[in-house]
């Protein structure tokens, strides 16, 4: 697994490995059925955010192996605290859990104006003491930017510090207005694409995440 840096933008990090780019492409399949695409959305979540969760802090602990007792690195701080961006981004927290079981969830409500292409908010909801804990926010698009900066602004607003996107993809027009607003939180994502078409829609892409994820096409 590698990961690809942009000289456009710094803190966008495309994960390259064949897995990723063979699911993908299986996602992106206009035929690939809702049930099958949810399992996608899974996995290349799962293997996303094991390249987006590098940073997390490690302390050592005292354990007693079959042989003797060691030092041994255990995940330390508060537990993390994943953020989907409702709906679509509730297809990725099974994936982030299996690899954050003691991660709290929280839940932001966002959708987009569709002539407006701008998010509105409808629910928002978090831990306590979350200004202490490193947040993942998810959301399988990162298509105009406005959800995740929208997302941000409000993590941001409740004093939280330590902040990271995950997606699926992302489009250049989105990643220059979120890095505008948010130049400090790196965003990880499976590719980036081409741009967006007149309606705001990712290309080539892989159509509306939400309706393939839970099958409202």
């Amino acid at each position: 697994m590698a990961l690809i840096r942009n000289h456009e933008f710094p803190y966008f990090f495309q994960v390259k490995h064949p897995l990723v780019s063979s699911k993908l492409s299986l996602l992106r399949n206009r035929d690939t059925e809702y049930k099958l695409f949810r399992e996608l959305v899974h996995e290349l979540t799962l293997l996303i955010a094991y390249e987006a969760t590098q940073n997390l802090q490690l302390t050592l602990e005292n354990i007693r192996t079959p042989m003797e007792m060691m030092q041994s690195p255990v995940l330390s701080g508060p537990a993390p605290v994943i953020l989907p961006i409702l709906r679509a981004g509730i297809g990725m927290v099974e994936a982030m859990l299996s690899l954050l079981p003691s991660a709290k969830v929280g839940h932001i409500g966002l959708f987009r104006n569709e002539k407006t292409l701008q998010p509105e908010g409808y629910y928002f909801k978090v831990p306590e003491t979350s200004h202490q804990r490193p947040f993942y926010v998810c959301d399988p698009m990162l298509a105009t930017g406005g959800s995740a900066i929208r997302a941000v602004d409000t993590l941001k607003e409740n004093q939280v510090k330590d902040i990271t996107v995950v997606c699926l993809l992302a489009a250049p027009e989105g990643l220059r207005a979120f890095f505008k607003q948010h130049p400090d939180v790196p965003v990880f994502s499976a590719c980036l694409d081409r741009g967006l078409d007149e309606h705001g829609f990712i290309r080539p892409g892989l159509g509306d995440a939400g309706d393939r994820m839970f099958g409202t096409v």
